[in-house]
């Protein structure tokens, strides 16, 4: 029996979350234990993002602190980081350089070697690093503990053959991998068994999946939405992300013929200006954009869409600013993930000359954010009145008694429960409604 305790602290999107209870199935699986904090843990392991500045600084201000700590406890404190990040070589040798101390790094293509790597540091009292610069083939098994018991993460794909010039994703994981669809059908089939109602299907862009089964049939994104509707005991199905160029009239179609398929998307819009899209890599049209939201909307009209845009991309103008505010008032978004570009190195865009100045990026983003939450508001109030589905996720934040769930269409609820009700679902009457989230009453269970 290993006596160490670990404790994750993760950066970034889904997937890194997914990689994160992977990392910790496997280290309990060898007899490690979880910390409750990073201060009492014996082994603090840091799962990196590379999107967007703000992750790396945070990170790289939490190592620093660690520094007094491990210097003091000299092998009783060991410190291991992970993730996109590590896919980085200039980063890997800054590490060396400004981060001695820190004892084990892997990357994204051998997370499963990760507890190898720690046992060898353990019994040769010897730094370990190891990242692959090219993935190999798709491990299948690896344990997992998940943070619900009732919802789970399912990686269907691995890496991005998009290249939007802004995005450092294609470099640190990969090209596109898809995993064989009988492989991602019986993770499922064994997840429902396991009491799991809901799944988020990852991957950097699932649209562009192709699994090929047993018998040689390549099987689209599709295809395996309508294996996965079969299966017995799974109540919901989401996915993201969701490029829009491969977004087909076959997967809309899904909406309407696979009742477990949640009536919510991520449509990541980036930018309302065709010019600016272009400049991203995008491979899509404002027009084109707007014709998929009317196609989804036709086919499903109460379908909630929530988005992903960047302000401040290398020569945005003001008209180009614009544009993007004017496709936000004709969508309607119910929510949107707002950032402001930064540079990723190692990117196209790091070189664009045309740089927009910082003062004009946080006045435009104020802009944006002004016109999302205003429009969240508003069909956020829509659902006063009803009477909505809610599969109940666990304690919410204001309270003891406050429990949080989720609409099929995605919506936060937030109402009077008892922990016995995590994991059911109930019928919930919504009474008010804000930015983020809806309040509602338990009517009935389901």
């Amino acid at each position: 029996m290993v006596n160490k305790s670990f404790h994750i602290t993760t950066y970034g999107c889904q997937m890194n979350e997914h990689d994160s209870e992977t990392i910790a199935g496997m280290l309990l699986e060898r007899g490690y234990t979880r910390a409750e904090d990073q201060k009492s843990a014996d082994i603090v392991i840091f799962n990196t993002c590379s999107i967007r500045e703000n992750a790396d600084n945070r990170f790289l201000g939490t190592l620093g602190q660690l520094k007094k700590r491990k210097v003091a406890s000299l092998k009783d404190l060991t410190i291991c980081v992970c993730g996109c990040m590590m896919q980085q070589p200039q980063v890997v040798d800054e590490m060396k350089e400004k981060f001695p101390w820190v004892d084990v790094i892997f990357g994204t293509h051998n997370i499963h070697e990760f507890p190898e790597l720690l046992e060898k540091y353990f019994a040769k009292n010897k730094r370990q690093r190891s990242v692959w610069e090219e993935h190999g083939e798709i491990v299948e098994g690896l344990p997992c503990d998940r943070l619900f018991r009732h919802k789970a993460f399912v990686n269907i794909m691995y890496g991005c053959n998009n290249f939007c010039t802004y995005c450092i994703v294609p470099y640190t994981r990969g090209r596109e991998r898809s995993r064989k669809p009988e492989d991602i059908v019986n993770e499922v089939r064994r997840l429902a068994a396991d009491g799991v109602r809901e799944i988020m299907l990852l991957g950097q862009n699932v649209n562009s999946y192709k699994g090929v089964d047993a018998d040689g049939v390549q099987r689209d994104f599709t295809d395996l939405i309508y294996m996965l509707n079969e299966i017995e005991g799974l109540e919901r199905i989401r996915f993201m992300t969701s490029h829009p160029k491969d977004l087909s009239d076959k997967l809309i179609q899904a909406f309407v013929d696979c009742k477990k398929l949640a009536r919510w998307i991520h449509l990541p819009m980036q930018a309302g200006s065709s010019a600016v899209l272009k400049r991203m890599n995008r491979r899509y049209t404002r027009e084109q954009y707007l014709e998929l939201v009317r196609k989804l909307r036709a086919a499903v009209p109460d379908i909630a869409i929530s988005t992903d845009i960047i302000v401040g991309f290398p020569g945005e103008t003001e008209e180009d600013f614009e544009q993007t505010l004017t496709l936000c008032e004709e969508v309607r978004y119910d929510s949107a993930f707002t950032f402001m570009y930064s540079i990723r190195r190692g990117t196209p865009a790091e070189k664009y000359e045309d740089q927009v100045p910082e003062e004009i990026k946080h006045a435009r983003f104020d802009r944006l954010v002004e016109t999302v939450n205003r429009i969240s508001i508003e069909k956020n109030a829509a659902y006063v009145g009803r009477t909505e589905e809610i599969l109940v996720d666990g304690p919410g934040r204001n309270g003891e008694e406050n429990f949080g769930g989720r609409t099929n269409t995605f919506k936060l609820v937030n109402f009077e429960g008892t922990p016995d009700m995590v994991g059911k679902k109930f019928m919930v009457k919504i009474t008010d409604s804000n930015t983020f989230s809806l309040v509602g009453e338990v009517v009935s269970e389901v």
